[in-house]
């Protein structure tokens, strides 16, 4: 596993994280699985450890509670989300500050996570959901300078909005938050435009979710495919989704580099661009642990396969199953 510098926290975090989502709230989920596969990772080199209360209600920030418990000698880096009030994602543009986040609200589910993860300070706490437009309004940033000062937190973070890279250039500008988390991957290189040099100006560490694209980065999806009614990706996967998105995973198979296959060229396209500081792809089995590690070598894709998959970026804008 390899190390990069994270942003102005000066953290060491590994440049592949684990995202927690699938351990507690997908339904073919094999927990005993999901744990031996948490416990592999660390012994891979992991530190870097992403969840969110809104996983099962605080079942996920349990579990890494429990794995943090187990490795007691080595740092792991936790970090977690406050869910909105009004428990809807993404946010609008319409919803108040007052809906989503109000102060007393963020203080309530900073002990909550605390109070699941079995920790005194959480390494860094982000916000489920952005508007840009809540920058100027002091109660959120009164709210989170008091915790940092209790040190219940030590840094701040924001969760952006599905393909609305830009929904947050001038939060960061406020210089109260350290990281942000974003959706990058080869089909999303919109955060090149203007977020990531923001982030490179102002120091703040950048972690780059949905490596996979929901998983159609993986190779593995047809026209055809299906999903249980009480997983979520049965509505984010709509006929309109599914398709289009099985058309520009199927044009990016002449791309793919011998002897890779389509899901590890994904993450080394990520992996080339330093200014990401760690990617969080879900893995629920061992197999995906030991693959997706296996790419954190320093072995970054030739330039000419980086410039084909910069004419696969693909422009999409929030929709009503976007989530």
């Amino acid at each position: 596993m390899r190390y990069r510098r994270f942003g102005r926290t000066n953290w060491k975090v590994s440049e592949i994280g684990y995202g927690m989502w699938g351990l507690a709230a997908w339904t073919d989920t094999d927990r005993a699985e999901a744990i031996k596969s948490l416990d592999r990772s660390v012994e891979l080199g992991c530190n870097f450890y992403d969840t969110a209360w809104a996983y099962a209600a605080g079942l996920s920030e349990k579990i890494l509670g429990d794995l943090i418990k187990r490795n007691s000698d080595k740092k792991l880096y936790v970090a977690t989300k406050i869910p909105p009030k009004n428990r809807i994602w993404p946010s609008r543009r319409e919803f108040s500050l007052d809906e989503v986040f109000p102060s007393d609200y963020i203080v309530e589910y900073v002990e909550k996570s605390l109070q699941n993860l079995g920790l005194e300070q959480i390494d860094l706490m982000q916000f489920h959901v952005w508007e840009d437009g809540w920058a100027g309004r002091d109660e959120w940033k009164d709210a989170i300078q008091k915790l940092t000062q209790q040190g219940k937190v030590e840094r701040w973070g924001i969760s952006i909005n599905r393909w609305e890279p830009d929904n947050s250039l001038e939060t960061l500008r406020t210089g109260l938050i350290d990281a942000v988390q974003v959706i990058y991957n080869i089909f999303d290189q919109n955060p090149e435009d203007n977020l990531f040099p923001l982030c490179k100006q102002l120091d703040i560490g950048v972690i780059a979710r949905v490596p996979f694209d929901e998983g159609t980065l993986t190779g593995t999806f047809t026209k055809e495919t299906t999903f249980p009614k009480d997983d979520w990706r049965s509505t984010y996967f709509v006929p309109e989704n599914l398709h289009a998105s099985v058309e520009h995973a199927d044009a990016l198979r002449p791309v793919i580099p011998p002897k890779m296959t389509m899901a590890e060229m994904a993450l080394r396209f990520i992996l080339s661009n330093p200014d990401v500081h760690t990617t969080i792809p879900g893995m629920r089995k061992m197999r995906h642990v030991e693959m997706n590690i296996a790419t954190s070598d320093g072995i970054g894709l030739k330039y000419d396969t980086l410039h084909e998959l910069k004419k696969h970026r693909w422009e999409r804008t929030p929709t009503s199953w976007s989530q």
